[in-house]
């Protein structure tokens, strides 16, 4: 009998691999989308959503499980990346009133995948200014952009991280050949420029700043860190003390609503620079 339970839990948590959909998940991940799809309000805010994953432990990594590019579904482990799609494909399921499975992948891989459509790794939007840029032609979310102030600062977008660091990407260093294709990507997405909230900008709640920034944007952190061009990612929250970030944190190595602000949260990076704004349309 004992066996029996133990087999069966062991079922219970392998990876579902389905090829003609090339999805990864665990039952638990499908109970887990569904059961937030039917339980969120009518009218569901981004924060909604991203509070349900509080506590839920911060894993690096998790896409990287397929020797080739597969949509991978991990509710149970989160970076800050996958909070933020995660909780964008549930949040657009909803306003949609999309609440299926099926609808949770398509949201997913449209918000994963450079046009939407999984081809293979080179097609998933690692950067993630290129992650804004396709959002935004596909008229998925708005970069904030204005007033002037607080949006005093341009950040022009210079990225090689990936294709002068291939051994630190397990799809680069088993398939070389996918390299140039990077490199190539980086080349288009270097040069373009955008404006953001230099960190000094967020030391004060002043209006222009409350007005520029809402509750359950996503915060894209910029940085001065040679190759890349975004460091981090959260939502935005306002508390009576000013404005905070929900994120997948590795310092607390859960997903927390971060305690300090995030002017004293971001003095405490000195390679972050300030924070580019998203909503969702």
């Amino acid at each position: 009998m004992m066996r029996k339970q133990l087999l069966y839990i062991l079922l219970w948590l392998m990876p579902t691999i389905s090829a003609q959909a090339q999805v990864t998940y665990q039952r638990t991940d499908s109970l887990t989308v569904c059961r937030l799809l039917a339980e969120a309000p009518v009218k569901v805010s981004t924060l909604w959503f991203a509070r349900q994953f509080l506590g839920v432990p911060y894993v690096a990594h998790t896409l990287e499980v397929n020797e080739h590019e597969q949509l991978v579904v991990n509710t149970r482990q989160l970076d800050c990346t996958t909070l933020v799609e995660t909780v964008t494909a549930l949040t657009l399921c909803a306003r949609q009133n999309k609440r299926t499975w099926q609808d949770y992948l398509d949201q997913l891989r449209m918000l994963r995948y450079r046009n939407g459509k999984l081809k293979d790794y080179t097609s998933r939007l690692h950067y993630f200014s290129d992650w804004i840029r396709d959002k935004q032609a596909m008229n998925v979310v708005t970069e904030i952009q204005s007033p002037n102030p607080p949006f005093k600062a341009v950040q022009q977008i210079s990225v090689n991280y990936m294709s002068t660091h291939p051994s630190a990407y397990r799809a680069l260093k088993t398939q070389p050949d996918l390299v140039p294709v990077i490199r190539q990507q980086e080349q288009n997405l270097s040069g373009l420029k955008a404006r953001y909230i230099p960190k000094s900008a967020l030391r004060r709640t002043t209006k222009a700043l409350r007005q520029a920034v809402h509750d359950g944007d996503i915060i894209a952190i910029t940085c001065n860190k040679k190759g890349l061009d975004i460091a981090h990612l959260g939502f935005a929250v306002w508390q009576k003390d000013g404005l905070h970030l929900l994120n997948a944190s590795m310092l607390h190595k859960k997903v927390v609503e971060e305690p300090m602000t995030f002017y004293q949260y971001l003095q405490k990076h000195p390679s972050h620079t300030g924070i580019r704004v998203l909503r969702l349309k």
